[in-house]
């Protein structure tokens, strides 16, 4: 059962990473110019994209307000 949580957790944090970066390219932002605006390294927010790390919800809303948007729009 275990196996089967981790799994779905991370296709959570694919899903979330893939809007991540499907709004960020719809404005036309470069990853390393959006973590630039929400004052995080570009190396985490690479990882963030790829779901490779479970993000805090502080950071989340650092991404939001980097690209003007509401957090909901990224579970959607």
């Amino acid at each position: 059962m275990i196996c089967g949580e981790l799994s779905m957790s991370a296709q959570r944090l694919e899903k979330f990473g893939d809007q991540v970066r499907a709004i960020r390219r719809e404005q036309g932002i470069a990853q390393e110019a959006l973590a630039v605006l929400a004052g995080l390294d570009r190396s985490y927010m690479g990882r963030v994209e790829r779901g490779e790390i479970n993000i805090s919800l502080t950071k989340i809303y650092q991404i939001a307000d980097a690209l003007k948007v509401s957090p909901r729009e990224f579970f959607t």
